[in-house]
C-alpha cells in the first residue's frame, strides 16, 4: 500500500522561535521527496509534523485525503527510519524487525514469515538470529529500514538515515535505499543536509530554508535552473557572476542586475587568439588540484571573484602555475541559468 500526502500551509512555533512558516507540499503516491536545508531550517520539524511527533499550530495534514491532525502516531500507518537507528539491544534482528507486529499483536507465526521477507528485502536473510551490536553500521541501518517496512506502512520517513555512516559506505547505502523503496513503490520524504544524498536517490528536492520551502523540483532542474542565489550555491559549487545584456561582467553593476549561474563543469579554458566568447571571464590562477579524474582550478578576478572550473585530466597542469593570467569560458549557452533580478532579491516556490 502506498498513499498520497499532502501538507498545507503548515505552521509550527517552537517557544519564540516561528520554525514552519505556511509550507505547502504535495507527494505522490510512491514518490521519493528528499527535505534539503541547513540546521535549522525546519525540516525535521516538518517530518515530525507528518509523522505526529509534532503538532502544527496551524495547517493540514492529509494522507489519501483523509485529515490526520488528531491522529496519533500509531495510528497514522507510518514507518520512521531515525538517525540513530533505535534498534532494541537486548533482541535480535529478526525480533527487532517484527517488534512492530508484535506491538499489533500479530501470530507469531506471521511476524517470523514477515520478518524473514523484510530481512531478504534488505539481503540480510541470514542474520536473523544476531544481535545489533554485532552488525555494521550500514547492516544496522537496513535492519532499522526493514523494521519501518514491516508493518506495511502507507509512509516511509527517513530522518537523517545516514549521517552516522562513512563516506563510502554511505554512497553504498544511497543506492542500496533507493533500490528498496523502488521495489517497495512506498511514498518516501527523507531529511538530509547532504546535497549529494538528495540528488541521488530523489525524484524530488524540497529546498528549505528559514521555515520556508524555497524551491520544489527534479534534482536536475534544481542544479541547472535554480530560483534564486541561495539555491544555486546551496546545491552543489555555482559561479555566481553579474550579467549585462548576455555577457558576463567583473564589475558589479549599479542597482538591481541579472546573475548568470555557471557550473564549474561547464567552464573551459579558452585557448585561442579569436575574440572572448559573451560568457567568459578572465581570472589569475590561484589554486590547481587535482581529483582524480578532474582537475580544480581556482581563479582570482580583477575584482576579487572567486571562479571554480572542473577540467579534464587532459589538461597540462604545468602551464596553469599560480599567477598565471588565463581565461575561461562556457561555451554551451544552454548551460548558463540566468537569475532575473527580481528573483535575486526574493524566494519564491517553484513546484514541479
Amino acid at each position: 500500500m502506498t498513499i498520497a500526502l499532502s501538507i498545507s500551509d503548515i505552521n509550527v512555533t517552537l517557544g519564540h522561535n516561528h520554525v514552519l512558516k505556511g509550507v505547502t507540499l504535495d507527494v505522490r503516491p510512491g514518490e521519493f521527496v528528499t527535505l534539503l536545508g541547513a540546521s535549522g531550517s525546519g525540516k525535521s520539524t516538518l517530518l515530525n509534523v507528518i509523522a505526529g511527533l509534532q503538532r502544527a499550530d496551524s495547517g493540514h495534514v492529509l494522507f489519501d485525503g483523509l485529515n490526520v491532525e488528531d491522529m496519533p502516531p500509531q495510528k497514522r500507518n507510518v514507518g520512521v527510519v531515525f538517525q540513530s537507528y533505535a534498534l532494541f539491544p537486548h533482541m535480535s534482528i529478526g525480533e527487532n524487525v517484527a517488534f512492530p507486529l508484535r506491538a499489533a499483536r500479530r501470530p507469531r507465526k506471521a511476524r517470523q514469515d514477515v520478518a524473514n521477507e523484510m530481512l531478504s528485502l534488505v539481503q540480510l536473510s541470514d542474520m536473523s538470529d544476531r544481535s545489533p551490536a554485532s552488525l555494521s553500521g550500514g547492516q544496522r541501518q537496513r535492519v532499522a529500514l526493514a523494521r519501518a517496512l514491516a508493518a506495511d506502512p502507507g509512509i516511509l520517513l527517513l530522518d537523517e538515515p545516514m549521517a552516522a555512516l562513512d563516506k563510502q559506505l554511505r554512497e553504498q547505502m544511497q543506492v542500496e535505499i533507493t533500490r528498496i523503496q523502488r521495489k517497495v513503490g512506498i511514498t518516501t520524504v527523507s531529511v538530509t543536509h547532504d546535497q549529494t544524498e538528495a540528488l541521488t536517490m530523489s525524484d524530488r528536492v524540497a529546498i528549505m530554508r528559514d521555515g520556508l520551502l524555497v524551491q520544489v523540483d527534479s534534482p536536475e532542474a534544481l542544479y541547472r535552473r535554480p530560483v534564486d542565489e541561495y539555491v544555486a550555491s546551496f546545491l552543489g559549487e555555482a559561479n555566481l557572476l553579474p550579467t549585462v545584456d548576455g555577457k558576463l561582467i567583473d564589475e558589479t553593476p549599479s542597482g538591481a542586475h541579472d546573475i548568470a549561474v555557471i557550473r564549474p563543469e561547464d567552464l573551459a579554458l579558452v585557448t585561442s587568439d579569436l575574440p572572448a566568447p559573451a560568457w567568459s571571464i578572465e581570472g589569475i590562477v590561484r589554486l590547481v588540484s587535482f581529483q582524480g579524474t578532474r582537475y580544480r582550478l581556482e581563479l582570482l578576478t580583477s575584482a576579487g571573484r572567486k571562479i571554480v572550473c572542473s577540467l579534464p585530466t587532459t589538461i597540462d597542469p604545468a602551464s596553469l602555475s599560480a599567477g598565471a593570467v588565463v581565461r575561461v569560458a562556457c561555451s554551451d549557452a544552454s548551460h548558463v541559468h540566468v537569475i532575473k533580478a527580481a528573483s535575486s532579491t526574493e524566494s519564491a516556490v517553484r513546484a514541479a
